[in-house]
């Protein structure tokens, strides 16, 4: 017999994904995760029998509950359903599928809308990154057209501004896990840092390549993707992630001078594909990476003068803009806060199926 569960599907930013209320999924973590993989169709790399996309941006999950922790309106679990393997990987956190929290959490009831906009404040259990949302809810409801545009969605939508509590060390303990902004890793120079999204950021032309490249070209790049893998598997120990070979985290960035008129361009690694776009926590790690004097991405970026900076982070797609506030000196730059524009859509509210019995 199968098992029905309430579940919505919802766009966040450049991600899809499923939500639930964490009362609605078994308590035990075994079954949770069982029943996951069968709803999203995992393992199989079409996700032909589930709701997956067959692909990693849109195999994702939220679990969301009112929060225990005062100052938090809310809960947040994320989940990554592997494709093509039978793991539900909770060690990362996904700003995108984040955009999507706040709006589902007031279709639930969990948050009272006000008229106008409504700000609800989200603790992520996987890291425990604190962010602030702003969802349009005139009317006390959730409003999703408008006129916002991010890359990598058609169209247009209305905003959902999220601002970023102290993510620093989010999974490595601190913003630079060694203390510095320049490693020799696997020979090669490279800045490991963790502002919400531990990634490995390293100039494109220190592998061989430009970083200009189509997306699908990288992706098929096998001697390209084997070098990024040594350089990923030396780097997990020294960011205290540990034997990183059977994790979604680090990320890779490379990084090169931008020519769209952004301030800095990448190719995402995430990690073993290349991302059409960039991650949220990836581009506020990124441009961040940006300030920190002496690293690979400071060396190509060209950046603004200020303490508050709009840093344009090129990806193959188009852009993606993160707000820097910075403290301290030009030589030794603290970043105060983070923060991003999203969007997010329902797309549809029901009952989902996993096909055993829980």
């Amino acid at each position: 017999m199968q098992t029905g569960i309430r579940c919505m599907l919802m766009r966040g930013g450049t991600s899809k994904g499923a939500y639930f209320l964490a009362e609605d999924l078994p308590s035990d973590l075994e079954s949770r995760d069982r029943l996951l993989l069968e709803v999203m169709g995992s393992p199989d790399p079409r996700q032909v029998d589930g709701v997956g996309g067959a692909h990693p941006l849109t195999s994702k999950v939220a679990i969301v509950s009112r929060s225990t922790e005062p100052g938090c309106d809310i809960d947040f679990l994320f989940c990554q359903v592997v494709v093509d393997k039978p793991v539900v990987d909770t060690s990362p956190n996904c700003g995108n599928i984040l955009a999507g929290v706040a709006p589902f959490a007031i279709e639930r009831g969990l948050v009272e809308a006000t008229d106008g906009t409504t700000r609800v404040v989200v603790r992520t259990i996987n890291t425990g990154t604190v962010a602030e949302l702003e969802v349009q809810t005139p009317g006390r409801r959730v409003r999703y057209d408008g006129d916002a545009r991010i890359d990598g969605v058609p169209g247009t939508s209305a905003p959902v501004s999220i601002d970023f509590r102290d993510a620093a060390g989010s999974m490595c303990g601190s913003l630079l896990p060694t203390g510095n902004a320049v490693d020799l890793v696997d020979g090669v120079e490279a800045t490991l840092i963790d502002n919400g999204m531990p990634v490995i950021v390293l100039a494109a032309e220190s592998v061989g390549r430009t970083g200009q490249e189509p997306r699908d070209q990288l992706d098929k790049d096998t001697e390209l993707k084997a070098r990024l893998e040594r350089i990923r598997l030396a780097a997990g120990p020294l960011m205290n992630l540990g034997d990183v070979s059977g994790k979604v985290v680090p990320k890779i960035a490379l990084v090169s001078a931008p020519t769209a008129g952004g301030h800095v361009s990448t190719r995402s690694f995430i990690p073993h594909e290349c991302h059409s776009a960039i991650g949220v926590f990836a581009a506020v790690t990124v441009a961040t990476a940006c300030v920190l004097p002496g690293s690979p991405a400071h060396r190509v970026a060209r950046l603004d003068p200020g303490q508050d900076k709009t840093i344009s982070v090129e990806h193959p797609t188009g852009e993606f803009s993160v707000r820097l506030v910075l403290e301290g000196s030009e030589d030794n730059p603290k970043v105060a806060s983070a923060g991003l524009l999203r969007t997010a859509r329902a797309l549809f509210d029901g009952t989902v199926f996993a096909r055993s019995q829980f």
